[in-house]
């Protein structure tokens, strides 16, 4: 596709801006709130939280507009074809879904956050949060690996500081420390890969890439290309928390404030899979003969690492709802891997990209859900075990009944009809191509995570245990507590709900929604 603008000069011209609408409301609300956070008094703060949940909800907004049809900006003549160009940010159906699917999560993740803001510099938050929700944005428009690579950094960069943000809290200063050590290496480990790919295809541009790949073992660049390609896939590994490269995930999670661990596992993953997907689908595509049982293999493992940890939660370990959560989203890394592995041998992969990004739109509205019904029992039970769910009916029902929702959700059991159906269509992609023993290690896993989902949701509605008689100020304090429910808190498990509900009325438009072709 050729945009209108392009000069014939070769480098980067003219620039539309409506395709950037969704990347630049959010970079300028950062400086903006910046900036704000100066001339606010501590009291007014607060403020800072409904201007960025604003802004993140207009930034949604600015995708309407890019409805249309694909389009383009940053685009440049290619030498050997002047009706041709190569742009490094396209909009397309694949783009708009993920980005989508970010803002919403980052929009929620601001609900979450306004009121969990006490013990950290407010201004701080609010910029950092926004910085990584730009780079979320822009990761599934870049179309070169340059643009694509400094989107994941700085997706990931500001990430490090929130999680360590609570500057008294040891656990949370050790987890941001091996969140940072383990994204540096996954970042040297990308760039390395991304210099062979450059090195052996002479562009980084990935639709050329995809046929610039030499194909036959006819001299050194065809061995250096698929050590590029190998060591550029490890890296995202490492990002996206694939098994064996998940170790951080656990202890970075549990440290964090709780909605970055919440941001964490819904919008750094979505931005990391749409980035893997273009590599895969777009740059590498020649080599899917190579990256195809790979990522089967990663998705195996990754889905049985991630259940299997969940399973071995202890209900009365601090911090131990984060925890399985944290082990469960490693899981449905899992399955998000099993479409790509299928799109290796698909002639046409929009059917198997969209099943990805349908599954990943089911567990970001679940799994926002569920961290949003734990922040709201953390304001009594600090130490967020599996124990304070206890008899959560009788305490809160409408908190019990929405997190029995979410958890069934993720199980893919009704009420849940969203992630029944989400799975069913992972699956399929499966059955349908040569992984017919993906499929298997697929359905052996879901039994194994329908144990502590159900696990958790049968204890909110087990029998109260016997009463403790509390102090005088401690009990008042827990009732002010569950009395002074914050409206942002409220509103974010709400939303969840009803979109679950909504979707699991209507399941097939999330697949519907999120299939489209690449550019």
């Amino acid at each position: 596709m050729a945009p209108a603008h392009v000069s014939a000069s070769g480098f980067a011209q003219h620039v539309d801006w409506t395709p950037l609408g969704p990347v630049l409301v959010p970079a300028a609300l950062a400086v903006a709130v910046l900036v704000a956070d100066l001339f606010l008094p501590p009291a007014r703060k607060v403020l800072l939280g409904w201007i960025t949940a604003a802004g993140l909800l207009a930034a949604g907004l600015a995708l309407i507009p890019l409805r249309g049809g694909p389009s383009a900006t940053f685009c440049a003549i290619r030498s050997d074809s002047p009706h041709t160009a190569d742009c490094s940010y396209v909009t397309d159906h694949f783009t708009l879904a993920v980005q989508a699917l970010v803002l919403g999560g980052a929009l929620l993740t601001a609900l979450l956050s306004i009121s969990t803001l006490d013990d950290m510099p407010a201004g701080e938050y609010w910029f950092l949060l926004l910085s990584s929700v730009t780079g979320a944005v822009l990761l599934p428009a870049a179309r070169d690996l340059a643009t694509l690579v400094v989107a994941l950094e700085v997706t990931t960069l500001p990430a490090f500081a929130l999680v360590g943000l609570r500057r008294d809290d040891r656990h949370s200063s050790e987890a941001a420390l091996k969140f940072f050590l383990t994204s540096v290496t996954a970042t040297a480990v990308t760039l390395l890969g991304v210099s062979f790919v450059y090195a052996s295809s002479g562009t980084l541009y990935l639709a050329q890439i995809g046929s610039a790949l030499p194909l036959t073992d006819a001299g050194p660049l065809y061995t250096v290309a698929h050590v590029g390609v190998a060591l550029t896939l490890v890296g995202f590994a490492f990002k996206l928390a694939v098994a064996p490269f998940h170790f951080w995930v656990p202890d970075t999670y549990a440290g964090a404030p709780l909605p970055i661990a919440a941001y964490l596992s819904v919008v750094g993953k979505a931005a990391g899979f749409s980035g893997l997907i273009l590599l895969v689908v777009v740059a590498f595509r020649p080599y899917a003969h190579a990256w195809g049982p790979a990522i089967g293999v990663l998705a195996a493992l990754t889905m049985t690492v991630g259940n299997v940890g969940a399973l071995r939660q202890r209900p009365d370990v601090p911090r131990g709802a984060v925890r399985l959560l944290a082990w469960s989203s490693i899981g449905q890394a899992g399955y998000l891997l099993v479409p790509m592995a299928a799109a290796a041998s698909a002639d046409e992969p929009a059917h198997e990209i969209g099943t990805t990004v349908a599954y990943a739109l089911m567990y970001a509205v679940v799994n926002l859900g569920a961290f949003a019904v734990v922040a709201l029992v953390e304001r009594t039970a600090p130490l967020s075990r599996l124990t304070d769910y206890r008899a959560l009916h009788g305490r809160r029902p409408a908190a019990a009944l929405a997190l029995a929702f979410f958890l069934l959700c993720l199980a893919g059991l009704p009420p849940g009809v969203i992630g029944l159906f989400a799975k069913v269509a992972v699956f399929s992609t499966a059955v349908g191509t040569q992984h017919g023993w993906l499929a298997v290690v697929m359905a052996v896993n879901v039994v194994i995570a329908l144990v502590y989902y159900l696990r958790w949701t049968a204890l909110l509605f087990a029998r109260a245990p016997e009463p403790v008689p509390a102090p005088a100020g401690e009990a008042g304090d827990a009732e002010a507590a569950v009395a002074r429910t914050p409206v942002a808190l409220t509103a974010a498990v709400a939303l969840t709900a009803a979109a679950g509900l909504a979707l699991s009325g209507a399941p097939q438009l999330v697949l519907r929604f999120a299939q489209g072709s690449l550019l």
